[in-house]
């Protein structure tokens, strides 16, 4: 039976992966979590409880492969699992207890969690931080009907546990939360002092025109070099509208210039976006002026947001910064929006990028 080493070991000698010390660890400990979930399928048809099965809260520095290794945990799995971005799965969660208590259920929170487990056996969350105090509610009262239910939970942050939610809101309300993530997941730090996504950016363009088949080419290729994974199914809601992502894999995603901006959307959409995301792309950004005004809006609103949220930003554009908004109004507004766009390209964008606190 091939093993998660075996898989790591063929990464390492087909030259995706560097081999790390580090990362090897947390992949030995996943390969145990997959062999008892497996033990337990061997041994019932019926799936006894896997609630004695401690899952894993992964957590290091942006681009240490944190995202990767449990994408490699969970495409190995032959057990239904589902592998779901934190802040997507917290947006399910929200709607659905919406609908739950508009019927006028007793314990919509139970009915939720309920559904969750009657169709996975282990749940991967990617990204989780808790920034809502709506989440920091319920999260704690979810994952303990999570685990009673039998769900093996594996998810990866940026964050301590012990510094989740830190500073927020009746944060004491919180603590029992922490407490279970610390006694029911084996936490693991993923202490790389390698940014692998870095690495790979380290003198490479990220701007890229004019618009040909070779910066189409080459900003492809920088995408999959940065994902490494194949496109997910990921969606937003953002008030009671849908978000859905053409692209998105290990917190990057990808949209053309009008699927970002030529549809009607403000601060909020691009506000919940690039908060769940740590790579954006935009393709195709063409000459802004008169004719689409509202879309050229709409980019300087995107870049304002990529900007303060200090993640990092790939395109593809009709010209450079400084040619791309001519004439029209708007024309001032958008020096700003060029000198950030003209940062977003330097190696100390690239530094904050790696920075801690992202």
């Amino acid at each position: 039976m091939t093993t998660l080493t075996d898989i790591y070991d063929k990464m390492i000698s087909n030259g995706s992966l560097e081999d790390d010390l580090c990362q090897r660890e947390i992949v030995e400990q996943l390969e145990n979590i997959s062999r008892q979930v497996s033990n337990l399928k061997k041994k019932s048809i019926f799936f006894r409880k896997s609630s004695d099965i401690n899952g894993a809260y992964i957590w290091g520095g942006v681009g240490c492969g944190k995202s990767m290794l449990m994408d490699l945990f969970v495409e190995n799995l032959s057990i239904p699992n589902r592998r779901v971005h934190f802040h997507a799965f917290m947006q399910e969660i929200h709607n659905s207890l919406h609908k739950a208590r508009s019927s006028g259920v007793k314990d919509p929170l139970a009915l939720v969690a309920n559904e969750v487990i009657k169709n996975f056996k282990v749940l991967a969350l990617d990204e989780m931080q808790i920034k809502d105090i709506t989440d920091a509610m319920i999260v704690g009262r979810l994952f303990n009907l999570l685990f009673d239910g039998g769900v093996v939970i594996v998810t990866t942050s940026n964050r301590v546990p012990s510094d989740l939610y830190k500073n927020g809101l009746n944060r004491q309300l919180f603590v029992p939360f922490i407490d279970l993530i610390n006694n029911r997941l084996n936490i693991l730090n993923l202490k790389s002092k390698i940014d692998y996504r870095k690495s790979k950016l380290r003198g490479t363009r990220v701007y890229f025109s004019p618009l040909n088949a070779d910066t189409k080419n080459k900003l492809h290729n920088l995408c999959i070099d940065l994902s490494g994974n194949e496109s997910q199914d990921f969606h937003l809601i953002v008030n009671k509208r849908k978000i859905k992502f053409p692209y998105y894999s290990s917190g990057v995603a990808k949209f053309t210039f009008f699927e970002l901006c030529g549809e009607n959307r403000g601060p909020a959409d691009f506000l919940a976006i690039v908060d769940s995301v740590r790579v954006l792309i935009v393709e195709n950004i063409p000459q802004l002026g008169r004719s689409n005004f509202n879309e050229a809006k709409r980019f300087v609103t995107l870049i304002d947001t990529v900007y303060e949220a200090g993640i990092l930003f790939l395109c593809s554009a009709v010209a450079e910064p400084e040619y791309l908004y001519l004439e029209g109004e708007g024309v001032f507004e958008f020096e700003r929006t060029v000198s950030r766009l003209n940062e977003m390209q330097s190696e100390s964008w690239a530094q904050r990028f790696n920075s801690p606190n992202q």
